[in-house]
């Protein structure tokens, strides 16, 4: 995986597809502000859909607003329900969902009235347990284009601004302004590209939905050659499936005045990007890894984007080098053991709904996370120790696993050095440790 952290990209395709209303400002104002979460170079945010609040993913590489995994908010009501079919990344076939319309979507003074939705009702697909967070869905284009969405990385917010040529006109004098193409309702940026030498134009999808730095589809340019160094990694989950493909270093890539060396990029095979339908000349996708470098502000009505370096302008692009991919496998009850201040020294041992202290310590249980390995690279250095798919995480380098989160892993296993990692595992009911090194193989 980029950077070590789990990639669990969407590009959807929504058959049948309809037009869906806007977000507008709900109270006259000129500006809002949405404190988003950043996980795996992804950002969600929290939205009321009728009046229930749920966690989105904002991607800007898809169209249509989507809802799955909603056991556990079974009181949001539905209107005018139909059947359709869904279908995008992944080599499978499509699979079954539901369209509601005339919802409402509410979130920090934004409101959308007249909301399509389209539902997913396969609960396999789950983007909480390889995000760590719950997320109910995926919203895009509706919410990006009506008004100006900047996009501060560093500050883990996002600012919506009324469009106005006067905001317009101060955020040019900090900003680059770069033209992009909205097609198909997703925006579109002309960048350069070197793989081994070789230069190359690159149009390619602008996809916050995407946690790598960059996409490219081999199938689609005779002038894509995937560089001798290079693996075969698992690279997400679509409607349709697994997406595999393969992960190597372009030499250079650069967007209008900025550049970067050595970025990671993925090649998705061909079968997982079957069901997809492309704009003309767009050969792959930005995503988060890149992203995240920058100020953006997205401009859909007149076909800007405009970037402000941050402090991540200069980090190096890292990737997994384990090839293990980690994902929650639900919660354990965990015990406790927590110094009490101030206690005499001749306590009694009490009670205390179900909390029990005795002398001058407190023990008590919590519910704490388990995880489990939900991919394993072929020839990988954590492959080739013993450990296997379905291997329950009991510990990594004798910190229990349940006291990372999912983010700590995945970023542990993507450090620059080339490290040594112990796990502890369980499997079939017997505990075992398996030893590999972080070996650079790009």
């Amino acid at each position: 995986m980029k950077k070590g952290i789990l990639l669990f990209l969407l590009f959807v395709a929504v058959f049948p597809s309809f037009g869906q209303d806007a977000f507008d400002f709900a109270d006259g104002s000129k500006k809002v502000s949405i404190p988003f979460k950043f996980i795996n170079n992804l950002l969600f945010i929290p939205i009321k859909v009728n009046g229930i609040e749920l966690n989105f993913l904002l991607d800007s590489g898809v169209e249509e607003t989507i809802l799955f995994s909603l056991e556990d908010k079974k009181e949001v009501n539905f209107f005018n329900i139909e059947k359709i079919t869904l279908r995008g990344l992944g080599s499978s076939e499509a699979i079954e969902g539901l369209k509601s319309t005339n919802n409402i979507l509410e979130t920090h003074g934004l409101k959308s009235v007249n909301h399509v939705l389209y539902v997913v009702l396969d609960q396999d697909f789950n983007l909480s347990s390889h995000v760590g967070i719950p997320v109910n869905g995926i919203i895009g284009y509706n919410f990006l284009k009506n008004n100006l969405v900047e996009i501060n990385y560093a500050k883990k917010k996002i600012i919506i601004y009324k469009n106005k040529e006067s905001i317009k006109a101060k955020i040019e004098q900090k900003f680059k302004k770069i033209p992009i193409t909205i097609e198909r309702s997703k925006p579109y940026v002309m960048t350069n590209i070197t793989l081994e030498n070789t230069d190359m134009p690159a149009k390619l999808l602008i996809d916050i939905g995407n946690s790598d730095a960059l996409w490219l589809f081999q199938n689609l340019s005779k002038s894509i050659k995937i560089p001798t160094k290079n693996f075969v990694d698992y690279l997400g989950q679509g409607f349709s499936g697994e997406v595999m493909g393969k992960k190597a270093r372009a030499s250079k890539f650069s967007i209008s005045d900025f550049e970067f060396k050595n970025p990671v990029i993925a090649f998705p095979d061909s079968s997982s990007i079957k069901n997809v339908k492309m704009v003309p000349g767009r050969i792959g996708s930005i995503g988060g890894e890149i992203l995240k470098r920058f100020t953006l502000i997205f401009d859909y009505s007149d076909k800007f984007l405009y970037l402000k370096k941050n402090n991540q302008y200069n980090t190096p692009f890292a990737y997994n080098k384990s090839g293990i991919e980690v994902q929650h496998y639900g919660l354990q009850w965990v015990q406790e053991t927590v110094k009490l201040q101030n206690v005499p020294s001749d306590s009694k041992e009490v009670d205390a709904g179900g909390i029990k202290v005795m002398n001058d310590f407190r023990y008590k249980f919590q519910l704490k996370p388990v995880y489990q390995i939900s991919n394993l690279r072929e020839n990988s250095a954590a492959a080739n120790s013993g450990l296997k798919k379905g291997d329950i995480i009991i510990s990594i380098n004798k910190v229990k696993g349940y006291k990372y989160t999912l983010e700590q892993i995945n970023s542990l296993l993507k450090e620059e050095e080339e490290k040594w990692i112990t796990f502890e595992i369980e499997r079939e009911s017997k505990i075992l440790k398996f030893k590999f090194q972080l070996l650079n193989v790009l």
